[in-house]
């Protein structure tokens, strides 16, 4: 017998469809009312947002609105101060977890990968060493297969010529590039990206924005952390907004874009007007 379960998450509808017992469709990955502080600083505030899968989440908002520190507890870079993140329905972080929780985020760990805005690649190793390191020591995959796996996904970012390249050697979009081969090689369920593009010149954002139109196109599941609006709104699925810590609007695919909600998503938006 079939079963359906609806809710509703900062205004957007969600269904979860199952039969019996067994859920067939449920959030990737969810923060669930996070809150974080830093000392007597409150960086996000009850924060809920689910990820499904192949999901395209924009993440949108106003330098230290939060948005690099819900993508970092997502990623388990930081534990939240409230609240819990869970990852197809296992609690994988929590303020003080505990040890079921800890090894359930040790478990899942390789399924989030991360793109960071400033590549953080290996200056010592070559582009095929930065993209092999992780599922040799992570995996115990065999050195043939690891190099096998680099080259193609060296080929997907179209960077076979720079394997033995090393980082210093390449520009900023080749080393973004470098870093989301590194990421994928990994195989992860989702993947993270925090402001890929904000430190490279406009030609070089291209490069980068074509490999992620790609992966949105062969259906990874991603949350992006951006300032560039147009790949928000052509290629999300969703967009979220959010300001002092807060989701404060989200809408599926362009809508956001077409027509604001809030008085104060229609003032961010005004400045990327022509």
């Amino acid at each position: 017998m079939g079963i359906e379960i609806a809710y509703d998450v900062n205004g957007i509808r969600f269904v979860v469809a199952g039969i019996g017992e067994t859920m067939a469709a449920a959030p990737i990955i969810l923060a669930e009312r996070v809150t974080k502080r830093f000392g007597a600083h409150q960086v996000l505030t009850a924060v809920t947002l689910p990820v499904m899968e192949r999901d395209v989440v924009c993440v949108v908002g106003p330098s230290g609105s939060g948005k690099t520190t819900l993508l970092r507890c997502l990623a388990l870079l930081e534990a939240p101060s409230e609240g819990r993140i869970v990852m197809q329905g296992t609690t994988i972080a929590t303020p003080e977890a505990d040890r079921q929780t800890k090894a359930a985020a040790r478990v899942v760990r390789s399924d989030i990968g991360m793109v960071f805005q400033h590549f953080n690649l290996w200056p010592h190793m070559s582009v095929l060493e930065n993209v092999i390191e992780a599922p040799l020591r992570v995996k115990g995959m065999a050195r043939d297969k690891a190099i096998a796996l680099a080259e193609t996904l060296l080929a997907k970012v179209d960077l076979s010529d720079k394997r033995d390249a090393y980082p210093a050697r390449l520009s900023g979009g080749q080393q973004q590039r470098v870093a989301i081969a590194r990421a994928l090689a990994m195989s992860p369920k989702v993947l993270l990206f925090d402001e890929a593009t904000s430190a490279l010149d406009p030609e070089l954002r291209r490069e980068v924005l074509l490999v992620m139109r790609q992966l949105a196109r062969e259906g990874m599941t991603m949350l992006v952390v951006t300032h560039e609006m147009g790949f928000a709104r052509h290629v999300g699925t969703r967009t979220v907004f959010m300001d002092r810590g807060e989701i404060v609007e989200e809408a599926p695919g362009a809508a956001f874009f077409d027509a604001p909600q809030t008085e104060r998503a229609k003032r961010f938006l005004q400045q990327f007007e022509e």
